[in-house]
């Protein structure tokens, strides 16, 4: 049976190795059906296992720094050589603090790193779809979805950085998307995801914490990897022509919930123990 996918192309940016957020969602959309092109910085791709991964799966991977408008004007050319036409989907799972990977404090951080924390987490997404709808890339009725998370609205204890771009990625969603629909039809929207044990999530020291206390906070339990392909494949699917601008929240309901009855239970029983 033909998935929702089926005859769409798509490109996934960011996938390094079989943890990473991007390579379950280009696993989710090849059995719906989709044809795929995978690309990362030339770092990444020597530093992952994502060439061995592609290559067993029969994918092309493309070296290409998402942060350089040259390198995505010929990655997106060559990319709808290898795909036989226009992409239908785009993935943009692109995010590097290097103040969050030194654990250096928000009010502490290095403004060179700040400024490529910027660069390669929120203003590459600007660069790729400005580039994309300069050279008529994307088909028409297309659907962009970029990776985001909750700290990009709410303060976080040790996200630092990290945080300011992802609400500058969210932002740069929204003016696209409106954008882009009224141009070509195509929608733009934010995944934003529960914190899972990723390469990139390691980079924040407090992860581990977090991800018990989310879970354990969230009404249906964290979200992980599998879940944030599904949603990323419903957007790219024709189910969703009409949702666009939109961040959706692939936490279990940690957006929406602030205090729980377990919560109360952990809280009365560290209370009792510092009586």
């Amino acid at each position: 049976m033909a998935g929702i996918l089926s005859g769409k192309r798509g490109i996934i940016f960011g996938a390094v190795d079989e943890r990473s957020l991007a390579w379950h969602v280009a696993l989710r959309c090849a059995e719906e059906g989709a044809s795929l092109v995978l690309t990362n910085t030339s770092a990444a791709i020597q530093l992952g296992t994502i060439s061995e991964l592609a290559g067993a799966k029969g994918w092309e991977l493309i070296a290409c720094d998402a942060t350089n408008v040259d390198d995505l004007r010929a990655f997106l050319s060559r990319a709808q050589e290898i795909l036989g036409g226009k992409i239908d989907f785009v993935l943009h799972a692109v995010a590097q603090s290097t103040n969050l990977r030194r654990h250096k404090k928000y009010e502490q951080a290095s403004y060179n790193y700040f400024q490529q924390t910027i660069d390669i987490s929120a203003l590459s997404l600007h660069k790729l779809l400005s580039v994309a709808l300069e050279t008529d890339a994307i088909a028409e009725h297309g659907s962009v979805v970029a990776l985001s998370y909750i700290a990009s609205e709410r303060y976080f204890y040790g996200y630092n950085d990290m945080a300011d771009a992802k609400a500058m990625l969210e932002s740069i969603a929204r003016q696209m998307g409106a954008l882009y629909g009224r141009k070509r039809g195509v929608r733009v929207n934010i995944v934003s995801q529960s914190p899972t044990p990723t390469r990139a999530g390691g980079g924040w020291k407090e992860i581990e914490f977090f991800y018990r206390y989310s879970d354990h906070l969230s009404p249906l339990g964290n979200a992980n990897a599998d879940d944030c392909a599904g949603v990323c494949v419903a957007l790219f699917s024709d189910l969703m022509q009409r949702v666009t601008m939109q961040t959706i929240y692939s936490d279990g309901g940690f957006a929406h919930t602030i205090l729980t009855p377990e919560l109360v239970d952990d809280y009365r029983r560290i209370e009792r123990v510092n009586e």
